[in-house]
């Protein structure tokens, strides 16, 4: 049986109790933007889902005064432990509603249910529960002397892991006494205001979140140069990141940025073949590689290229590609249609430039905005395919004879975010998680993710990292709260 012929097995939208419109939600409550509005579609059907309102500069001007104000009064002169109760309630009621928030996620976003449901909203709830655990520990953890919060962090997140990033960033922030004003991406703001309905079921004190959808240029750019602001935190493509680096030179303000990636994933001629397969599908096709660390360059060893490319051709060829509310899907939509015209754009260069290309032969549904997986042989280090961040699912797949050359290769790159090693040999593994400059390097496997973990990159992919002790560290200025 052809597996992506499988009776449909949709997820039901029914359990969305969503409002027709949005505005902007400033020091506890519901209020009118005044940067016009716009609606959020879904990237499977191109059907609006809800309006949301856009914050202007005076918009983000109240809610950076009332994330202020709950600082002042509320927040900083709680202890640690009461922060922690509310993080704690926030983990909680998010796993009661992890459904929900599943269906939502994939509705606006394009993603598989599966990875919503089984990868997403688990990882949501975690960061939460770590963070819970943080909040009183903070004077005990040898962060420096006397660690306080900031104050009032400024967070500004992508479109391809809308709560995911959510979480990554207010977590942190909440354990380690600052207050948030958050803006979503404009594709994909859904779950980040379904949020609030977290927070006020946790009874988190007005202004302590702040959520402002708006356009990058205008409430982005407010939210970046606001006075009022001590960090921001920007989750990201490296054009915007560089923008906002340049607007906070000088400034006090604290900076942390996760950028772009090219990430490799390299094969070894003695790694566990079909294991390493399996993992560079899950590097470069999951969420439809939307995904800033993904394996995007495959290095294979010379004297296996060929046995490992047709096995890898052979894998793909069983994704499913379509509606992302069926269980049954692999790939599902891409996020938008700009997205689309880019992943197109970029890899229209591959063959004029040398490489050889192979697709996906699938139906892909007529709404919607579908890419089909793509491989790229035959790559060389200055490839367009092989230089740019595509964020799609395309993988171009390059070759080495030696572990030098594989660190040469895999170096070869503005990005230094994620890479991968697949091979049975201990000592080789510690010698190139040595040499590549990458902020993650993962052993026999890829795009995995823990609460516990740092995260972040180097070179044009960012500084600061995210997530473990370094993620509330980039919250705390020891010495006293500005």
């Amino acid at each position: 049986m052809n597996l992506r012929e499988l009776a449909p097995a949709p997820e039901s939208t029914a359990i969305l109790n969503l409002r027709d419109s949005y505005g902007l939600y400033i020091d506890g409550r519901w209020v009118d933007a005044h940067g016009g509005s716009m609606a959020t579609i879904s990237p499977a059907t191109e059907k609006p889902i809800a309006e949301i309102g856009l914050a202007n500069a005076g918009d983000i001007d109240l809610a950076v005064k009332a994330a202020r104000k709950a600082y002042d009064t509320v927040w900083s002169r709680m202890s640690g432990s009461e922060r922690g109760k509310y993080l704690f309630r926030i983990a909680r009621l998010l796993q009661e509603r992890a459904r929900e928030f599943a269906v939502a996620e994939t509705v606006d976003n394009g993603k598989p249910i599966r990875e919503t449901r089984d990868i997403d909203i688990p990882l949501v709830a975690a960061w939460f529960f770590h963070y819970a655990g943080w909040a009183d520990k903070l004077d005990f953890a040898g962060l420096g002397t006397n660690p306080r919060a900031l104050g009032v962090a400024g967070q500004i997140i992508p479109w391809n892991f809308p709560l995911l990033m959510l979480a990554w960033k207010v977590a942190p922030a909440l354990a380690a006494g600052n207050t948030v004003v958050l803006k979503p991406a404009e594709t994909t703001p859904l779950t980040a205001l379904m949020f609030v309905d977290i927070c006020e079921q946790a009874g988190l004190p007005a202004g302590v979140v702040n959520i402002v959808p708006g356009l990058g240029e205008v409430a982005g750019q407010a939210l970046v140069t606001h006075p009022g602001v001590n960090k921001i935190a920007f989750t990201g493509s490296t054009s915007v990141g560089r923008h906002i680096a340049r607007e906070l030179a000088g400034t006090d303000v604290a900076l942390t940025l996760e950028l772009g990636g090219k990430g490799a994933n390299i094969v070894f001629d003695d790694a566990a073949i079909d294991e390493a397969v399996e993992g560079t599908v899950n590097g470069i096709f999951f969420n439809q590689g939307h995904v800033c660390c993904a394996g995007s360059r495959l290095l294979v060893q010379e004297n296996v290229h060929d046995e490992f490319v047709e096995k890898l051709k052979r894998r793909v060829s069983t994704l499913r590609v379509g509606d992302p509310l069926d269980k049954n899907t692999d790939v599902g939509a891409i996020n938008s249609r700009e997205q689309l015209d880019r992943i197109e754009a970029i890899s229209a260069t591959g063959e004029p430039e040398g490489a050889s290309r192979w697709t996906l032969e699938c139906a892909v549904p007529k709404a919607g905005f579908w890419f089909r997986p793509t491989i790229f042989t035959g790559v060389s280090t200055s490839n367009t395919i092989a230089r740019e961040e595509i964020f799609g699912p395309v993988l171009s797949v390059l070759t080495f004879r030696t572990p030098q050359e594989a660190l040469d290769k895999a170096n070869n790159s503005p990005y230094g975010l994620s890479a991968g090693v697949w091979t049975q040999t201990a000592s080789r593994m510690l010698t190139m998680a040595d040499g590549l400059r990458a902020g993650v390097v993962w052993s026999n496997t890829f795009n995995q993710f823990d609460p516990t973990s740092p995260f972040g990159g180097y070179k044009e992919s960012g500084f600061g990292r995210e997530g473990g002790r370094h993620g509330v560290t980039a919250y705390l200025a020891a010495g006293g709260a500005r």
